[in-house]
């Protein structure tokens, strides 16, 4: 079953990761308030980007993976810009080189991508 993972920029300017297997019915949840508690206080949302996915499982993984990502890695994932996001993956403190791990496939910032687009409220009954 096909599986969406969205970004939402709620009122406060804040963004929202999430994965579904209905993107218009998620979106006109988060709407009307029955979404989750972060986009319940900050509505309206406008959905701004998603990834689609042959299976929910792996939208699932690719939400919590991007969750994890700052405020511009994202801004950098909706723009498309890779080398910003190569840039932005690398490791910032002191202690990068000694022993830190990180699991195979991290340093590829397209490994696991759906089929990604900024979103345009025309594409989601198109997806």
């Amino acid at each position: 079953m096909k599986g969406y993972m969205y970004i939402l920029k709620c009122a406060d300017g804040s963004y929202y990761t999430g994965s579904t297997k209905d993107l218009e019915r998620r979106l006109q949840q988060h709407q009307n308030g029955e979404g989750a508690n972060h986009t319940k206080k900050r509505l309206p949302v406008e959905l701004i980007y998603f990834e689609v996915f042959d299976r929910i499982d792996k939208a699932f993984y690719r939400e919590k993976q991007i969750q994890g990502w700052s405020r511009k890695k994202k801004e950098a994932l909706m723009r498309a810009d890779f080398d910003a996001l190569h840039e932005l993956a690398k490791c910032r403190n002191e202690s990068a080189g000694f022993g830190s791990a990180q699991p195979a496939g991290e340093d590829d910032e397209n490994a696991g991508f759906g089929f990604a687009q900024p979103a345009d409220s025309n594409d989601i009954t198109a997806a």
